[in-house]
């Protein structure tokens, strides 16, 4: 299966209580062959209705962000733990994030990023560890199975809290040096 096969896996997920009145499945969207991948929680309104993840508010924030950042949303990946929309914006259920695990499982593999940015609370205990904090962990690279983590803030919660802006800023920064010393080779990557 390729990236546009995730599309049609979605009669897959027919049996998941998410897809009853959730909507259309929404992969993740970007460079099938990025070497960063962001991965955030779940879909907002204008996610679900425009079938592409970080389009609304939070997605606009992270862009500015990315770009200040020296990234172009072009050479990254950008996916969701959830991949249908939630209700009411609810927060995802254990037994909602687990439905979808093997969707996103399928988009690690098939994009085979070096870096995955966690951003926020659910993307940090999905892909670092069920108890992991992301407010202790921010900023910290982990590596897992070959790629390296690095939790932060999600977006959204900037939109909430200003004060958090400077902090993943500061990861930004950390990560751009990460992804240059990668994408460049020219000095040895330490994590």
């Amino acid at each position: 299966m390729d990236l546009t096969g995730l599309k049609a896996k979605s009669p897959a997920c027919r049996g998941c209580s998410l897809r009853s009145g959730a909507g259309q499945l929404v992969p993740g969207s970007g460079n099938p062959g990025a070497v960063l991948m962001l991965v955030g929680e779940g879909l907002g309104a204008r996610e679900g209705r425009v079938g592409r993840p970080f389009v609304g508010a939070a997605g606009q924030l992270l862009g500015r962000m990315l770009d200040a950042a020296g990234f172009r949303r072009e050479e990254v990946y950008l996916a969701s733990i959830v991949k249908c929309r939630l209700p009411g914006n609810k927060k995802p259920a254990l037994a909602e994030v687990e439905a979808c695990r093997p969707l996103l499982a399928a988009e690690i593999d098939l994009v085979r990023p070096q870096i995955i940015v966690c951003l926020g609370a659910l993307a940090t205990r999905t892909l670092v560890a069920p108890g992991a904090s992301v407010t202790r962990l921010r900023g910290r690279w982990i590596e897992k199975d070959g790629i390296h983590y690095l939790p932060t803030f999600h977006p959204a919660a900037l939109l909430r809290d200003r004060g958090k802006i400077p902090l993943l800023e500061e990861d930004l920064r950390k990560l751009r040096a990460a992804y240059q010393a990668l994408h460049t080779k020219q000095l040895a990557l330490t994590f």
